[in-house]
């Protein structure tokens, strides 16, 4: 079996709930979508929606690589060895992570559809359900819990907040959520680079009663060794997410004493599934627990993400609410959530249906 076309277009999603976070404002998103056809007709879908403020791509630069022609070379590759398949796209993209991931899922979709088996199960499966957490933006008190209080009401169990614009306003919107659920709910923050060392030191010492789970990217990316000198009690909480782009900045990161206790894969960074589970083994090897996380994405690659997070050991949390606020989508399926449960929809490949 062989990859007889790759066709690549640009599809409009748009959300139904604009958010904030600490560096930007989205109303809408667009996802660009990749179809490889092999020569006995079965197709792979990929998707990519990558976030220019961290790896500097564009959608509008995914969608004009996919379309410039370069993609030829890979006409005629066998479907085999998604190893190999991994290597030449970084080969061929090295700057493009989105384009990367939207060609790289499309890959392993077809892989695993030619072995008639879901993809989690071709990598390795581990776990066959986790929760997720739901996210909410920036925004003030009264607005967050009304956020919060459907959330929960849909049975989320889950909650992430979103942080890094003001430090009391953070504490008093965390304090207002635990008055408000007690600790039925978990709540996860990420404030997207806006601490200082200072903050973070007082952020933890007045959120230890609040039972937070994980802090994700306090300080900026470039801030790696003022996020080393952290107390080692507050770097086991922290999550890499800006400072974790591929398994180099992982191996930087676990080098003693580790700058993190978690590292945040997301797909659209590091560039699909194959740079993802590079990542996840050196995570193991290092000791680091793994979180999985996303853009504003299609099904199509929040379910890749979910296939891949269920074929490592060191999966411990899920932040894969990234298709929930579409307006639109190409596909259903990929995986079912219940009471904020995330697990696979079951079927060949991504599991997914075109609409």
């Amino acid at each position: 079996m062989k990859i007889q076309s790759i066709r690549a277009w640009r599809m409009p999603l748009q959300l139904t709930r604009p958010y904030t976070i600490a560096y930007k404002t989205v109303t809408d998103v667009d996802n660009v979508f990749v179809e490889i056809t092999a020569d006995n007709g079965l197709t792979g879908l990929g998707a990519a929606n990558p976030s220019p403020y961290v790896v500097g791509e564009t959608l509008a630069d995914t969608e004009a690589v996919l379309a410039s022609g370069m993609t030829d070379t890979l006409i005629g590759h066998p479907v085999a060895g998604y190893r190999a398949w991994g290597e030449a796209l970084y080969t061929l993209l090295p700057q493009n992570p989105g384009a990367r991931a939207a060609l790289d899922i499309a890959f392993h979709d077809l892989y695993a559809q030619a072995a008639g088996l879901p993809l989690a199960v071709v990598l390795g499966q581990k776990h066959q359900q986790l929760p997720t957490s739901i996210t909410i933006g920036i925004k003030e008190v009264a607005a967050t819990l009304e956020e919060a209080d459907e959330y929960v009401g849909r049975q989320f169990r889950i909650l992430k907040v979103k942080l890094g614009h003001s430090l009391e306003e953070d504490l008093e919107r965390l304090r207002k959520l635990r008055e408000r659920f007690g600790f039925e709910i978990g709540i996860r923050v990420d404030a997207n680079q806006g601490y200082t060392h200072a903050d973070m030191i007082r952020f933890y010492a007045e959120t230890r009663s609040l039972d937070i789970e994980l802090v994700e990217q306090p300080l900026p990316a470039a801030a790696l060794e003022i996020t080393r000198s952290l107390p080692d009690e507050i770097r086991q909480t922290l999550a890499a997410d800006e400072s974790l782009i591929s398994a180099r900045d992982a191996w930087h990161i676990s080098q003693a004493p580790p700058a993190f206790g978690i590292l945040n894969i997301k797909l659209m960074k590091c560039g699909g599934i194959y740079q993802a589970l590079r990542i996840a083994e050196v995570a193991r090897l290092g000791g680091l627990e793994l979180m999985w996380g996303c853009n504003d994405e299609s099904i199509v690659s929040i379910s890749a993400a979910l296939h891949a997070a269920f074929a490592c050991e060191n999966t411990r949390y899920l932040d894969l609410d990234g298709s929930l606020d579409l307006a639109q989508d190409l596909v259903s399926g990929g995986f079912v959530i219940e009471e904020g449960i995330m697990r696979l929809a079951g079927g060949p490949g991504l599991g997914v249906s075109r609409l």
